[in-house]
């Protein structure tokens, strides 16, 4: 995410948390989560955020296509956010981990978890070391290493400083050696 787009996710995050997102229209079309990610519902990693409830959720979750950012879910009714160019020219696994990640933030929405608690530095935030741990977790399944892992986490947003942070807050051992592990 480039700076203006990290600037216009903050400024509609704003807008929506003051519900004056009636007065600005920045989508570009609303669509059904199970009408266009296929197969998420049978998923391992979802069917551990949902459960029993996951087709009903995955059913009912409204997909909101942005032009900026990559993805996040709207604090007002917990709908996903996604930039549609990223969803075209993203990396296919950073893709999916990020779906997992905010789909977590789905759930803690559902939770009534306010996402946006700005009592915390973003890498502090329980709601984000949630959905970070839980993305790492289904990256480690998936099989990636820990330089891969590293590499997902690393963001424009975060610096050196708060990519150590983060992953001492999230818990995950990503020190154990590896083929192409990078220290810390």
């Amino acid at each position: 995410m480039n700076p203006f787009e990290y600037v216009m996710m903050r400024f509609v995050r704003l807008f929506r948390q003051l519900h004056l997102s009636r007065l600005i229209w920045l989508s570009t079309s609303t669509r059904m989560f199970a009408d266009y990610f296929k197969g998420f519902e049978k998923t391992e990693a979802v069917r551990g955020i949902f459960g029993d409830q996951t087709e009903e959720v995955l059913a009912n979750l409204k997909v909101e296509f942005v032009w900026f950012g990559y993805m996040g879910v709207d604090n007002t009714d917990g709908h996903l956010m996604v930039n549609e160019r990223y969803l075209n020219s993203g990396d296919q696994t950073d893709i999916y981990l990020d779906v997992v990640h905010e789909l977590c933030h789905v759930k803690q929405w559902m939770e009534g978890r306010d996402l946006f608690d700005p009592n915390y530095d973003y890498v502090d935030r329980p709601t984000e070391v949630e959905a970070y741990r839980y993305a790492v977790l289904e990256a480690k399944r998936l099989g990636l290493s820990n330089r891969q892992i590293l590499e997902y986490l690393q963001t424009e947003w975060l610096s050196p400083e708060d990519l150590k942070k983060l992953v001492r807050n999230i818990d995950v051992d990503l020190k154990t050696p590896d083929s192409d592990a990078q220290p810390l």
